[in-house]
């Protein structure tokens, strides 16, 4: 019961987070009744799809419910949930609009839908289906595997029982959370004519469920199996409904390691299951028992202002000419007095103070709760204490004293550069030639990062709050918390969380958690536009209304007039001539393919120099072809994304 139908742009991007699976949707299209365009229950549903997934996105159990309107057949009734595994909450978000988008175009004009994924599944109805715990519908849908032979069929649905059975138990008891569990079995390739030697499985419940509700509503999806699925003996296929469902193929179709592992010895053998949460626990356990018999050790030999479970002795030695005492920085910053903050993070506030040589600095001081911040804190003390350049912040001080966690840096008086940059007045004491000579100021500081310092670094979370001005309105890049350190020989990285500031996020790191130092180029192109026209980039994801600041720059770049978008503040005391060269530094940055981008080095060039001669940019990334069907220009950025060749490009925008 596949969707058809055009493919939507975020069914194609969820391609990029799962392995290769059936990736068209599948719909259920109710029989509640009909809506017209324009009608009450239209509005409701439009406001529900703009609001629903961004609460389920945000939220740890990537689940929300909510109803909307007033009166018969006008309020709708929504749920949005994604799969227990899906870390990347922009790729969460993307999945559930694409359900309220897909959704109203696969059943055109029906109040009552329900669309499933890979990744999520959507359900939306003008009956209030919410009220009950159970899956009021409950289908089967199958994969593309392979359909076994009758006389190794029974043996292969004994198994699939054994596994979805444990994976249920899994989800109810041990991950109470998500109430979400995936499973893998080992069996024997001879079993099944060589055609695989795996099973996985998969079990989730909606998370405002209890266990037992889960528990039950688990059983009603196997109880189906016998009925819906088992008869076309089929390799793959799942049972699902709005409140939980189940899943088993013969390919690994979740991401990570199973939390739930079965071995079969052989042919009429025991079947030993042993949960992947009691190997960890014990691993674990053994860990901090260990841990702290050394620390206990390691802290009688050391002193209390070396006390920090986030450093190693190693690095405690590296900072020893560094350390500041607390009581000196309590000292510095009348105690941490209110009227001396800078700013504040998620991880802790920043104060203004004065050491006893007269020197001003600014004190980072660390949440005593923020767990992250802790890493991210070690991460930044390690790294920045190692670089030197006059366009990065520099690090003073240390203090890891009674508990607390402190970084201290040369005082900046100007503060960070959106402060100016996006605001009318302010922005006036930016004029042409300080805007030219902080671009430059951060280019050479990310062309040091990436070829010229002792460690090949990736900033991650490059934006305008993060750079620094001086008193002189010199820029030095800050906060080192998220980079990361690259070898020699290495060209791009994976990271299953990316993390870090949507509107600066290049499309490769936040779909699929590729990055490498043209993510920092990316990040750096965004800060070209936004200091050319003093606008921010309000990144709106799936938004076929909103205008972002690179479909307006695309536009006025196309249509010749890029004079119209220069920042207001500038008034008309600005050479042309250098606004249009760094509107198309600034979209090459910012092309789709990281292979497109220049490197820093190569930008350092094109900004210092009047006679380099720039290449023409393909439309910027996240800006979709208006001239063409949403689904045809969707599958032109696709390919885009996947192909080495420029083929697609230059069909979406020839140079």
């Amino acid at each position: 019961m596949h969707g058809g139908g055009r493919t939507l742009v975020t069914v194609l991007i969820l391609a990029l987070f799962a392995p290769p699976a059936d990736a068209s949707p599948w719909q259920v299209c109710g029989n509640s009744g009909t809506y017209t365009t324009d009608s009450a229950y239209q509005a409701s549903l439009n406001r529900m799809a703009d609001t629903l997934p961004d609460n389920a996105s945000s939220l740890p159990t990537l689940f929300a419910t909510g109803a909307m309107g007033a009166g018969p057949n006008q309020t709708v009734y929504a749920l949005a949930l994604c799969r227990g595994d899906f870390d990347a909450s922009f790729g969460c978000l993307v999945c559930l609009k694409s359900g309220f988008k897909d959704g109203q175009v696969l059943c055109d004009s029906d109040m009552d839908v329900t669309m499933f994924y890979d990744n999520c599944h959507v359900r939306y109805s003008n009956r209030n289906f919410l009220a009950s715990t159970n899956n009021s519908q409950q289908h089967a849908f199958f994969s593309s595997s392979p359909s076994l032979a009758s006389s190794v069929a029974a043996r292969f649905k004994t198994f699939v029982t054994k596994l979805l059975n444990a994976t249920a138990d899994y989800a109810v008891v041990a991950n109470s959370t998500r109430k979400f569990a995936t499973g893998e079995m080992d069996v024997d390739r001879d079993y099944f004519g060589g055609q695989f030697d795996k099973i996985s499985s998969l079990a989730q419940c909606t998370p405002d469920l209890t266990s037992a509700q889960c528990r039950a509503c688990l059983a009603a999806a196997m109880s189906g199996m016998p009925r819906l699925v088992f008869p076309s003996n089929r390799t793959g296929a799942r049972v699902v409904g709005e409140r939980c469902g189940l899943r088993f193929d013969v390919f690994p179709f979740y991401d990570g390691k199973p939390m739930v592992r079965l071995q079969v010895g052989g042919p009429g053998g025991k079947t030993k299951a042993t949960l992947a949460v009691v190997i960890v626990l014990a691993i674990l356990g053994g860990l901090v028992v260990v841990t702290l018999i050394g620390l206990f050790f390691w802290r009688k030999k050391r002193s209390q202002r070396k006390a920090s479970l986030f450093v190693n002795v190693d690095d405690m030695e590296s900072f020893e000419s560094i350390f500041i005492s607390l009581s000196t920085l309590q000292s510095a910053t009348s105690n941490f007095d209110e009227k001396n903050k800078l700013g504040e993070g998620g991880f802790g506030a920043v104060y203004k103070g004065a050491l006893p040589n007269g020197q001003e600095v600014a004190v980072k001081k660390l949440c005593q709760i923020s767990k992250q911040g802790v890493g991210q804190m070690k991460n930044e003390l390690a790294l920045i204490a190692k670089l030197q350049h006059k366009n990065l912040v520099r690090l003073v001080g240390v203090c890891l004293e009674g508990g607390e966690h402190l970084l201290v840096y040369e005082y900046m008086p100007n503060r960070s550069l959106d402060i100016f940059l996006f605001d009318p007045e302010s922005g006036k004491q930016l004029d042409w030639g300080a805007r030219c000579r902080i671009l430059n100021g951060i280019a050479r500081g990310l062309q040091y990062l990436h070829e010229h310092s002792q460690l090949k670094i990736v900033h991650r979370d490059l934006k305008a709050s993060n750079i620094l001005l001086d008193a002189d309105m010199k820029p030095k890049i800050s906060d080192f918390g998220l980079a990361k350190i690259f070898t020699d020989d290495e060209t791009r990285k994976v990271t299953s969380r990316a993390i870090g500031t949507l509107g600066y996020m290049s499309p490769e790191y936040a779909m699929r958690g590729h990055y490498s130092t043209k993510l920092d180029v990316f990040s750096f192109g965004v800060l070209v536009l936004e200091m050319v026209t003093g606008q921010r980039n309000n990144f709106a994801v799936n938004s076929e209304r909103f205008q972002d600041l690179f479909c307006l720059v695309w536009k006025h770049w196309v249509e010749g007039t890029i004079a119209e978008i220069a920042d207001p503040s500038l008034g008309r005391h600005y050479p042309r001539g250098e606004v249009l060269k760094c509107i198309n530094i600034g979209l090459l940055c910012v092309q789709q393919k990281p292979t497109d981008r220049p490197s820093m080095s190569s930008i350092v060039v094109m900004l210092g120099s009047d006679t380099v001669s720039l290449e023409a940019p393909y439309r910027p990334a996240y800006v979709l072809d208006r001239s063409r069907s949403y689904s045809e220009t969707t599958e032109l950025i696709i390919e885009q994304m996947s192909s080495e060749t420029h083929s697609s490009i230059t069909e979406l925008a020839p140079r």
